[in-house]
């Protein structure tokens, strides 16, 4: 599977910002937060804030307790200064700079939330306020730096995703020079057409073709398929696979950016950075929410103001900034589809488009093309007859033997089924343009060839033969004959696109999914489709089969039925399905195909499995689900707690403390992250055996 391009010189390999979180991104690139900043800060502010505390006038009252210490009235401000201007400095520089962007969202508010909180603790210090307020300031700032730590360990944890594609790669590889010695080099000094060695247990470090010997690799990492799979001398294999137990020599094709590798990480960072609906509702509500609070915070000043109260109208309108800090609401959608997309990348599905994933959910239709999709894309020999005295064996073998040097797809399936039998030691192989091929085998003249073959030597079928090679051509399969020259036909072989055993599978879990029509869209005959169409177990008058389809007309087809009212996902993997898969509502590429249709599609399945078709439905309605119960806690929190923290209820004796808030706020977004972490439970590969 080749590379995507990059989204930008901007977004390079293996970087850890989180765009879709636009907040934090910014100040997490400039100011260098990261979850062990946050945890020093918090470890740090929480020793100083016991003291504050322990010292609060409030608090030993509460108590019942005196302490009658040396310098107590100055532990307040000299810690809680300490607390503002180390602990909560992240929140102002975060502030200024949105300030600057004219992008008002929560670092303004918690800075807004603090530097009130710490003008009235001074006001209080110096006698203008009756307020001990030096503990609330303490606890709001420590809380503060506990909530945002959990947030960002939590956003730092599903970004794991490119940190460990990045670390499949090994640093160092074994170039195989001209004269054939091996040589340790770096992966970076690899070059497109060196050769290198690798051992078994070892890495693949750069894509490319193996040129001398075979082993099973291990490809999960890629296709998200547990069982290692057989590679062989002309095989592709990609950058970060594993040879599981024997030694190959690979030629390099790809280094570097150019690597399947690298374009998974791409991918992965594209789409966490990429934009959706539900985090345009949520952006929309940030930047609205800092106006309403900003508001609120005004209007219940006046009010507790004019109800004569002004200690009281500083406590509340702290508690109002201080409760509508949205860190719930600017986690509830990036670190959803943070980990959606890690997850699925783990199982061989790459997002490259957040919309197309979330439209996935509304699918009604699921388009197949028929070629390299339901079926494998090679021909197999299904059924075979013999003439009357003719053993079946001998048949495999000689055909085998006269087709083991042609290079034909039908040729390679005649020698693939004569297995153990193995083919016939032959001579004198020639080509017999449009008819077939000839050649000596044990010293007797065969050829094999489909119809023309017969009519060139005018040999008609005998009864039984020509009943099974009828049966055979009304499902569209392939014939070939077996004749021994001049004139005897010894037998026929049918050959047939073969079908995906997981196929089937993939089509029953997508109506279990709820999905109405499934199709199927090809250029073949209508006899092939319908053959295929049966085998799959479609539905007469519900699941439809589009055949003889021209390749520039399949993206009309995608039209049709989006004319019915359907939204519709396409799948496919070659070069004429990219407009198709552009039209579709949803277009998914299989990622063994082509450069095209990948580029094409908002979804890759980096396997050539059609189940994933099935895993990126449930991914969908999972992490929508997610999405939306998210927002709907960050969005109530704050249209619960805003009023509260105003003091509409302070004549029922409800009331809010700014440190209760800040406690609140943190609980609010350390739930919204365990809710999103409920995804790891989605079933995205399949049944296991």
């Amino acid at each position: 599977m080749s590379a995507p391009s990059a989204p930008g010189p901007d977004r390079p390999i293996g970087d850890q910002r989180h765009a879709g979180h636009d907040k934090h991104a910014g100040h997490d690139k400039h100011a260098g937060h990261d979850p062990a900043m946050f945890r020093r800060r918090f470890w740090v502010c929480l020793a100083l804030t016991v003291p504050v505390v322990l010292t609060s006038n409030l608090v030993l009252d509460r108590l019942g307790l005196g302490l009658d210490v040396p310098g107590r009235s100055w532990v307040g401000p000299v810690l809680g200064s300490v607390v503002f201007w180390w602990g909560g400095w992240p929140f102002l520089v975060g502030a200024v700079r949105e300030v600057r962007d004219r992008a008002p969202g929560m670092m303004l508010l918690v800075a807004m939330a603090i530097t009130v909180a710490y003008t009235a603790s001074l006001a209080t210090s110096v006698g203008a306020f009756d307020l001990d307020f030096w503990w609330e300031l303490a606890a709001l700032v420590t809380i503060m730096l506990l909530g945002h730590w959990q947030e960002m360990k939590a956003i730092g944890q599903a970004r794991g995703a490119l940190a460990a594609l990045a670390a499949l790669l090994p640093d160092d590889a074994e170039r195989v020079t001209g004269d054939g010695r091996v040589e340790p080099v770096p992966v970076t000094e690899l070059r497109v057409g060196d050769v290198v060695l690798v051992r078994p247990g070892g890495r693949v470090p750069a894509d490319g073709r193996i040129v001398d010997g075979g082993a099973e690799l291990d490809e999960s990492m890629i296709t998200g398929e547990s069982r290692p799979v057989p590679r062989s001398a002309g095989d592709r294999v990609v950058a970060g696979t594993v040879a599981t137990d024997s030694a190959i020599r690979v030629r390099v094709e790809a280094v570097g950016e150019q690597t399947a590798l690298a374009g998974i990480q791409r991918m992965v960072a594209q789409a966490q950075s990429s934009g959706g609906r539900a985090q345009l509702l949520a952006d929309r509500f940030a930047a609205a929410l800092f106006y309403l609070a900003t508001g609120t915070a005004v209007l219940t000043v006046l009010v507790w103001t004019v109800l004569g109260q002004p200690d009281e109208a500083v406590v509340r309108a702290v508690t109002v900034l201080v409760i509508a800090c949205p860190h719930a609401l600017g986690l509830a959608i990036p670190l959803v589809v943070a980990l959606s997309t890690a997850l699925a990348a783990r199982s061989g599905i790459l997002v490259k488009d957040r919309l197309a994933l979330e439209r996935m959910r509304t699918v009604d239709a699921v388009l197949f093309d028929k070629t390299g999709t339901l079926t494998r894309g090679e021909h197999v020999v299904t059924d075979l007859v013999t003439a009357p005295g003719v053993g079946r064996d001998e048949v495999l073998r000689i055909a085998a033997g006269v087709e083991s040097d042609s290079e034909h797809p039908l040729a390679r399936a005649i020698v693939a089924s004569a297995g153990s039998v193995g083919p016939a030691p032959a001579s004198g192989f020639r080509s017999l343009p449009g008819r077939g091929v000839q050649a000596t085998v044990d010293g007797t003249e065969y050829a094999v060839g489909g119809p023309a073959l017969l009519r060139e030597l005018d040999l008609s079928l005998p009864a039984d033969l020509g009943a099974a090679i009828g049966r055979w051509s009304a499902r569209g399969a392939a014939v070939l004959h077996l004749v021994r020259l001049p004139g005897t036909l010894l037998g026929a072989f049918a050959l047939t696109d073969e079908v995906r055993p997981e196929a089937r599978e993939a089509i029953v879990e997508l109506r279990a999914a709820g999905v109405r029509t499934i199709a199927m869209i090809t250029g073949d005959a209508r006899p092939v489709a319908e053959a295929v169409a049966a085998d799959l177990g479609f539905r007469r008058g519900v699941d439809e089969v589009f055949a003889e389809v021209l390749p520039a007309e399949k993206d009309a087809r995608v039209a049709e039925l989006q004319r019915r009212g359907l939204t519709v996902a396409m799948v496919g993997d070659g070069v004429n399905d990219a407009p198709a898969l552009a039209r579709a509502d949803v277009g998914i590429a299989i990622g063994a195909g082509t450069d095209v249709a990948i580029e094409s599609a908002g979804v890759v399945l980096a396997s050539s499995d059609p189940r994933g078709v099935g895993a990126v439905v449930r991914l969908s309605r999972a992490s929508y689900r997610k999405m939306r119960q998210n927002l709907a806690w960050a969005a109530g929190y704050n249209v619960v707690a805003l009023p509260l923290a105003a003091g509409v209820l302070a004549w029922a004796g409800v009331a809010l403390s700014p440190a209760l808030a800040a406690v609140l706020m943190s609980a609010s977004t350390i739930v919204v992250a365990l809710n999103a972490q409920l995804l790891r439970g989605v079933r995205l590969g399949p049944e296991p055996d």
